[in-house]
């Protein structure tokens, strides 16, 4: 199966990635090895990159983190936005917050992918991504 051209990464793909340990680490090596043979450009956030860096830091330790810094973080195009993403991004946490356990990051995230780039397919396993109507690869 040939994934999109552009693909969102979330937290929760990386961090599978690249814990052997991670109950959806052979899935998501899968999937990054088809994102590659697809030349799909992988998008995402400082948001999500730093929530990866201080996941990796506190459950796998420095060098983790610090590999994913140098050799994960480079490679990826980081969507840069502004203060209307942010505004966006509060009125749908405060919407869908009451129903669903959704991080703000999550909500960032959404906006992005829905206003940024035009409901581009994400690399997640955080089932929120599937609740807030996103298209969900693996």
């Amino acid at each position: 199966m040939a994934y999109p051209p552009r693909l969102f990464c979330d937290t929760s793909f990386f961090y599978a990635s690249l814990d052997p340990a991670d109950a959806n680490h052979e899935r998501a090596r899968a999937a990054a090895g088809e994102a590659m043979v697809s030349r799909s450009r992988l998008y995402s956030t400082w948001d999500i990159v730093s929530e990866t860096i201080t996941l990796l830091r506190y459950r796998m330790g420095h060098k983790a983190a610090v590999l994913f810094l140098d050799e994960v973080a480079p490679k990826l195009i980081l969507v840069p936005y502004g203060d209307g993403v942010r505004k966006e991004a509060e009125r749908v946490f405060r919407q869908q917050s009451p129903r669903h356990r959704l991080s703000f990051c999550d909500a960032i995230s959404f906006v992005v992918v829905t206003a940024l780039l035009d409901h581009a397919a994400c690399l997640s396993f955080d089932g929120d991504f599937k609740k807030l109507g996103l298209s969900v690869l693996p």
